[in-house]
Protein backbone atom coordinates (compact mmCIF):
# COMPACT_ATOMS: atom_id res chain seq x y z
CA UNK A 1 0.00 0.00 0.00
CA UNK A 2 1.32 3.44 -0.95
CA UNK A 3 1.20 6.26 1.52
CA UNK A 4 -0.59 9.56 1.07
CA UNK A 5 2.17 11.23 3.06
CA UNK A 6 5.25 11.81 0.92
CA UNK A 7 8.77 13.10 1.51
CA UNK A 8 8.85 16.88 2.10
CA UNK A 9 5.27 16.88 3.43
CA UNK A 10 4.73 18.57 6.78
CA UNK A 11 2.90 16.48 9.36
CA UNK A 12 1.44 17.05 12.79
CA UNK A 13 2.10 14.30 15.32
CA UNK A 14 -0.55 13.88 17.99
CA UNK A 15 0.38 12.04 21.17
CA UNK A 16 -2.39 11.25 23.64
CA UNK A 17 -4.83 13.28 21.48
CA UNK A 18 -2.72 16.47 21.78
CA UNK A 19 -0.56 18.02 19.08
CA UNK A 20 2.98 17.20 20.21
CA UNK A 21 5.03 18.58 17.32
CA UNK A 22 5.23 19.35 13.63
CA UNK A 23 7.75 17.57 11.42
CA UNK A 24 8.91 17.45 7.82
CA UNK A 25 9.02 13.97 6.30
CA UNK A 26 12.51 13.36 4.92
CA UNK A 27 12.19 9.80 3.62
CA UNK A 28 9.80 6.86 3.53
CA UNK A 29 11.46 3.57 2.68
CA UNK A 30 10.59 -0.13 2.96
CA UNK A 31 11.47 -1.88 6.19
CA UNK A 32 12.86 -5.42 6.40
CA UNK A 33 9.50 -6.48 7.80
CA UNK A 34 7.15 -6.96 4.80
CA UNK A 35 4.40 -4.35 4.55
CA UNK A 36 6.06 -1.91 6.96
CA UNK A 37 7.82 1.38 6.18
CA UNK A 38 10.56 3.43 7.80
CA UNK A 39 9.55 7.07 8.03
CA UNK A 40 12.43 9.44 8.73
CA UNK A 41 11.36 12.93 9.74
CA UNK A 42 12.82 16.19 11.00
CA UNK A 43 11.10 17.72 14.01
CA UNK A 44 10.37 21.40 13.44
CA UNK A 45 10.23 22.39 17.12
CA UNK A 46 13.55 23.74 18.42
CA UNK A 47 12.51 22.96 22.01
CA UNK A 48 12.68 19.21 21.30
CA UNK A 49 16.25 18.05 21.63
CA UNK A 50 16.17 15.08 19.26
CA UNK A 51 15.64 16.73 15.88
CA UNK A 52 15.56 13.75 13.50
CA UNK A 53 13.77 10.48 14.15
CA UNK A 54 12.89 7.30 12.27
CA UNK A 55 9.74 5.39 13.09
CA UNK A 56 8.80 1.99 11.66
CA UNK A 57 5.11 2.09 10.79
CA UNK A 58 2.48 0.50 8.61
CA UNK A 59 1.38 2.63 5.63
CA UNK A 60 -2.09 3.08 7.17
CA UNK A 61 -0.47 4.56 10.30
CA UNK A 62 1.59 6.97 8.20
CA UNK A 63 -1.66 7.96 6.45
CA UNK A 64 -3.36 8.94 9.71
CA UNK A 65 -4.80 5.76 11.22
CA UNK A 66 -4.46 5.98 15.02
CA UNK A 67 -2.11 3.52 16.72
CA UNK A 68 -0.34 3.29 20.05
CA UNK A 69 3.25 3.24 21.27
CA UNK A 70 3.61 1.57 24.66
CA UNK A 71 -0.13 2.06 25.22
CA UNK A 72 -0.08 5.79 24.38
CA UNK A 73 -2.33 6.82 21.47
CA UNK A 74 -0.46 8.34 18.51
CA UNK A 75 -1.78 9.77 15.25
CA UNK A 76 -0.04 11.39 12.27
CA UNK A 77 -1.84 14.05 10.27
CA UNK A 78 -0.59 15.40 6.96
CA UNK A 79 -0.94 19.17 6.80
CA UNK A 80 -2.53 20.58 3.66
CA UNK A 81 -0.28 22.02 1.00
CA UNK A 82 0.18 25.77 1.32
CA UNK A 83 -2.15 27.84 -0.80
CA UNK A 84 -0.19 29.83 -3.37
CA UNK A 85 -0.29 33.57 -2.83
CA UNK A 86 -2.61 35.46 -5.10
CA UNK A 87 -0.76 36.25 -8.25
CA UNK A 88 -0.33 39.92 -8.81
CA UNK A 89 -1.15 41.42 -12.15
CA UNK A 90 1.90 41.72 -14.36
CA UNK A 91 3.63 45.07 -14.04
CA UNK A 92 2.45 47.60 -16.54
CA UNK A 93 4.86 48.54 -19.25
CA UNK A 94 6.69 51.79 -18.79
CA UNK A 95 5.58 54.69 -20.93
CA UNK A 96 7.47 54.82 -24.24
CA UNK A 97 9.31 58.03 -23.27
CA UNK A 98 11.01 56.23 -20.38
CA UNK A 99 11.85 53.18 -22.47
CA UNK A 100 13.71 55.28 -25.01
CA UNK A 101 15.95 56.82 -22.38
CA UNK A 102 18.88 54.43 -22.08
CA UNK A 103 21.49 56.65 -20.43
CA UNK A 104 20.83 57.52 -16.80
CA UNK A 105 22.52 60.35 -14.98
CA UNK A 106 22.71 60.69 -11.22
CA UNK A 107 21.62 63.88 -9.57
CA UNK A 108 21.45 65.18 -6.03
CA UNK A 109 18.03 65.92 -4.65
CA UNK A 110 17.90 68.55 -1.93
CA UNK A 111 15.33 68.31 0.83
CA UNK A 112 14.29 71.73 2.16
CA UNK A 113 14.62 72.13 5.90
CA UNK A 114 17.35 69.49 6.30
CA UNK A 115 20.53 70.62 8.01
CA UNK A 116 23.99 69.54 7.10
CA UNK A 117 25.74 67.28 9.58
CA UNK A 118 28.81 68.79 11.22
Amino acid sequence: METIVRPLDVIGVYIDEKLAFFARVEEISPDVKPGWRKMRFLILNPAIEEREMTWILQPSQINGEPYSMEGIPVRIERLPDPVPAATESPPEEEPPARKEKTEKTARVIEFPGRREKH
